[in-house]
């Protein structure tokens, strides 16, 4: 029988002395390890066996692994979103570059120069006029000191190719230079920028160029150039939104390399000046624009030919704003945007009325 043969293996083998002796020790060995190799196989089956049914049980079990999948998804959806969004981009054709506004749609700086008959007088004009047309929606108050108007004037201003209004007022005798006496002992030009503001306001009539003052509505803004100053181009387009008084830095003027207001955190707290700073505002006629909607609100704002020397231009701002309320250019006034020439011409002669190195900025 098959079942006997292991038992048979695993007897004894009859024998006699030492080699009988051997091969029952032998046999005895061979039926140990048989037994160990049977019980390791049958461990290994009843293990197999008890995995096997462990994973048919988990087999109708609900899985919890859904969760960490439907993250995983979506974290793969956002990268492919992003994906396509940067390639999106980078076919976009680049953005045109910003266009500036049309000249019709720039609010209208008036510039007032008063001037008067001298032998350097059309030299002037035409430096001045040739910066000034560089300026788009400018218009040019030229405003002569004189009876009547002159050839000289009435003929530059038609060569300028400037959109301009000729006007003419004489100064009174009793303000105007005798010979020999310094320019700061009578203000200049007060007459002739009165006359301006005058047209302005629809109170004045023009001798040339366009006479009709702007509609009421017009947006603008007033400045007060002399004919013999040097002005950055610049610094036009830093006044042309002035909401209502703006100021700035005027280079070589009163003694100084420059002088203008002191701001902190955009706001004008004082100035830098060494001519009365204690004037209510203390400014250079170069140095600060009116918004001409302010101008027509305040109907009886002008020059005084009566201020105290410096205070020429004080008469016409006390009627306008408070210095709290003055709006800052030029970087907050960090850059002088314009330069005063008439301050080095007339350094010396009025620095023996006014003190060493100091002089009136008017």
């Amino acid at each position: 029988m098959t079942g006997s043969v292991p038992w048979r293996r695993c007897q004894p083998q009859l024998g006699a002395g030492r080699g009988v002796r051997g091969r029952r020790d032998a046999g005895r060995s061979r039926c140990r390890g048989g037994l160990k190799l049977k019980n390791v196989f049958l461990a290994y089956f009843l293990v197999s066996i008890a995995g096997l049914l462990y994973a048919l049980v988990q087999l109708g079990q609900p899985c919890d692994c859904l969760p960490p999948l439907r993250a995983a998804a979506e974290q793969l959806r956002q990268k492919d979103l992003r994906i396509s969004q940067l390639q999106a981009e980078l076919r976009r054709p680049p953005p045109a570059p910003a266009q500036p506004p049309e000249p019709e749609a720039l609010p209208t700086i008036y510039v007032v120069t008063p001037t008067y008959a001298r032998l350097v007088q059309k030299a002037e004009l035409v430096r001045l006029s040739q910066t000034l047309s560089l300026v788009p929606r400018l218009h040019w108050l030229l405003v002569e000191d004189a009876e009547g108007p002159t050839p000289l004037v009435s003929g530059l201003l038609a060569a300028s190719g400037l959109l301009f209004t000729h006007l003419v007022v004489l100064t009174p005798k009793a303000q105007r230079l005798r010979e020999g006496e310094p320019g700061w002992v009578h203000p200049r030009g007060v007459e002739q920028r009165n006359k301006a503001l005058d047209w302005l306001r629809g109170r004045g009539g023009a001798v040339g160029g366009e006479k009709d003052p702007p509609p009421p509505g017009t947006q603008g803004v007033v400045y007060f150039a002399d004919d013999d100053n040097t002005y950055s181009r610049e610094l036009f387009e830093e006044m042309r939104w002035t909401r209502g008084v703006s100021v700035w830095p005027v280079g070589l003027v009163g003694g100084l390399r420059f002088e203008g207001p002191q701001v902190q955190d955009g706001r004008v707290v004082g100035f830098h000046t060494a001519w009365e700073p204690n004037r209510p505002f203390p400014v250079d006629m170069a140095g600060f624009a009116v918004a001409l909607p302010l101008l027509l609100d305040k109907p009886n704002a002008q020059f005084d030919s009566t201020a105290p020397r410096g205070h020429l231009e004080s008469s016409l701002l006390s009627h306008l704003v408070d210095p709290k309320d003055l709006e800052p250019r030029a970087a907050n006034c960090t850059g002088v945007a314009y330069t005063d020439r008439e301050a080095q011409d007339e350094a010396g002669g009025a620095a023996a009325a006014a003190g060493p190195g100091l002089r009136p900025s008017n």
